[in-house]
């Protein structure tokens, strides 16, 4: 895995899909216990949440076995990682427990053919509670697991949005 500035990752993105096949992205939300995840439909304009998976301190190859198959299953280019800055831009505390992870994924050697940049992720996972918190959901584990994958998707969709009023061409006859 090789760490690229957001925008040089979405270049990657817009040109190694093929006609057949569009290249996607992932979103990471990183927590302590779980990752959120949440994929690009196949123009890179929406994000959709996908899944959560349980983060030990001993599971980093099955996790990298994971998102080996999710990269093949959905023709990923990269993964667009939250990462908590403060409100100053600067890192965060909280900041180290994404970099490990990273750094992690990178040692286990199985997603060297993918890419990663960092993303913003301040106040997602405070504004999907305030969203979910209506649905009043009762059980501790969905609401957070919920949480941590709409996090993701809230990441994803923030780039995403950036990167496309960036660097998209504006051709009408796309949308």
């Amino acid at each position: 895995m090789r760490l690229l500035q957001a925008e040089e990752l979405f270049r990657k993105v817009l040109d190694g899909g093929s006609k057949a096949k569009a290249a996607r992205l992932l979103g990471l939300d990183v927590g302590s216990k779980y990752v959120g995840l949440a994929v690009s439909d196949e123009k890179n304009r929406i994000a959709l949440p996908l899944s959560v998976l349980s983060r030990t301190k001993t599971n980093i190859n099955l996790m990298a076995d994971d998102f080996k198959t999710l990269a093949s299953k959905y023709s990923l280019a990269g993964f667009v990682v939250g990462y908590p800055f403060n409100l100053h831009g600067q890192h965060s505390p909280d900041a180290v427990q994404v970099r490990l992870l990273a750094g992690e994924l990178c040692k286990t050697g199985k997603l060297d053919d993918l890419c990663y940049t960092y993303w913003d992720e301040n106040f997602t996972s405070k504004c999907v509670e305030a969203l979910l918190h209506p649905l009043n959901l009762k059980n501790r584990d969905e609401a957070k697991t919920m949480t941590d994958k709409f996090a993701a998707v809230c990441i994803l969709q923030g780039y995403l949005d950036n990167m496309n009023r960036k660097l998209r061409p504006t051709d009408k006859s796309d949308t």
